[in-house]
């Protein structure tokens, strides 16, 4: 019989807990890490008492350990995503899902995106206003949408317009129902519950109908987008995806799709405008036809600002021992990504922007962790890191970024993402136009 045996934490009521997990959740983080050390017990709204580690050991236990030992929360995502989403599931019913999806966002499809990605950067950049300060975060949201679309359903049309208008109204409330528990019923037909359901009818309407014309396309076979491929793609059994799992999917892939990296990039605008030197080493890099650095800051912006700030698990085995502790079946786990970021034992100066650290160095699997790890890790991180790259260049390409001695802005927690609170403010001008470099050879730099 294991005894178990969990980190301390505070002793303050739940509720206050709560509410700094809430608002100041980066700097209560780093106040119990100062406090407990690497593992601590915090009540946090959702998940209960949950164990929070960013002991890098403990961390690669937990995400190496077997899913029938630790696997995904009751409470999770597909509560929102739905109950064919890979956030729902758990298990081989994980695992047979991922496998089906797993193609199109990895290996030589990311080539054919690439594209794709450039002509959305250029056609939203080119309504950007020169020498006027913005907020850049709402207009790499659009960028990010407007590709993820394309590849998922592979043209445009009324659907597309719908869905472009529904899908941020539907992740900023269910991000809010996310982060705190309002009831079902809370203000019945007007509360944000309702609200949500209301959206989610309009979703699954939406995509009945593209299905339905996808199914009915005579050139189904010839396709690229995603939507053709899952309606393809068959189980191992033979069996194919169900018209819910496949609604559910794509929902999931248009809203992680998409929020995420577009908030990365507006930590890229904001990061770069007060590392001049760094951003001045960028403009010639990208000149010259380069990538290293561009792919290191990339890297850099993600482990100073990660914009999921951590992944958790739920204990399924009747006890689990993670290096020091003993946890016990149902026990929530959560890797706090920031805290793992900010060791000091993993990466010098750790609070420091320096992307110079990542130059002729891949991170670590079990230390630089933006997407997660083990089994739950980010699907899409091919394809994120691609298009990041596609934009970034994109933008030092055209644009001269003007640099600011302005305080860095903060973050805020929008209930899963952790987002720049000025949403990544900029004041560009156009460059003059150059030659344009050689297409297959930018091709081969974003996909190598």
């Amino acid at each position: 019989m294991n005894t178990v045996k969990l980190p301390d934490g505070p002793t303050t009521p739940q509720v206050v807990q709560a509410v700094q997990i809430l608002f100041r959740r980066t700097r209560y983080g780093r106040r119990l890490r100062d406090r407990y050390g690497s593992a601590f017990m915090v009540y946090m709204p959702r998940f209960g008492r949950t164990v929070v580690l960013s002991e890098p050991a403990e961390v690669k236990a937990l995400f190496t350990t077997s899913p029938a030992l630790a696997d995904n929360l009751d409470v999770n995502l597909g509560q929102f995503l739905g109950p064919g989403s890979l956030f729902a599931l758990s298990g081989d019913g994980h695992r047979k899902q991922r496998k089906l999806l797993t193609p199109p966002f990895h290996g030589r499809r990311l080539a054919v995106y690439e594209a794709l990605v450039e002509e959305e950067a250029v056609r939203e950049m080119g309504a950007w206003p020169s020498g006027r300060e913005f907020g850049s975060m709402d207009s790499m949201m659009r960028i990010t949408l407007n590709v993820i679309l394309r590849a998922v359903f592979g043209a445009e049309g009324a659907e597309f317009d719908r869905l472009r208008e529904l899908l941020p109204k539907l992740v900023l409330v269910g991000s809010a129902l996310a982060a705190v528990p309002v009831p079902r019923k809370f203000l019945g037909r007007y509360g944000p519950w309702a609200r949500f359901r209301s959206y989610r009818r309009d979703y699954d309407g939406i995509v009945d109908r593209l299905i339905d014309r996808a199914a009915a396309d005579p050139g189904l076979a010839e396709r690229d987008d995603v939507l053709s491929m899952m309606l393809q793609s068959h189980y191992d059994d033979g069996s194919a995806m169900t018209r819910g799992e496949i609604a559910d999917e794509l929902l999931t892939l248009l809203t992680a799709g998409h929020e995420t990296t577009a908030t990365t990039l507006a930590w890229t605008v904001e990061r770069l405008r007060r590392h001049p030197d760094v951003l001045r080493r960028l403009v010639t890099e990208v000149d010259e036809g380069g990538s290293e650095l561009r792919e290191a800051v990339l890297l850099e912006v993600q482990r100073v600002r990660p914009v999921i700030d951590g992944t958790a698990r739920q204990v399924r085995a009747e006890a689990l021992q993670l290096g020091r502790w003993t946890l016990p079946k149902g026990q929530n786990v959560f890797v706090s990504i920031r805290l793992m970021h900010e060791n000091e034992e993993l990466f010098a100066n750790a609070r420091t922007f320096d992307p110079d650290r990542f130059l002729g160095v891949r991170p670590g699997a079990f230390s630089w962790i933006p997407f997660g790890g083990g089994a739950r890790r980010c699907i899409g991180a091919a394809f994120a890191t691609m298009e990041m790259n596609v934009v970034l260049r994109t933008l030092l390409r055209d644009f001269t970024i003007e640099p600011t001695d302005a305080a860095d802005e903060g973050t805020h927690f929008r209930g899963v993402a952790m987002v720049p609170s000025r949403k990544g403010r900029v004041v560009v001008r156009r460059r003059a136009a150059r030659p344009a470099a050689d297409s297959a050879a930018r091709t081969a730099e974003v996909t190598a």
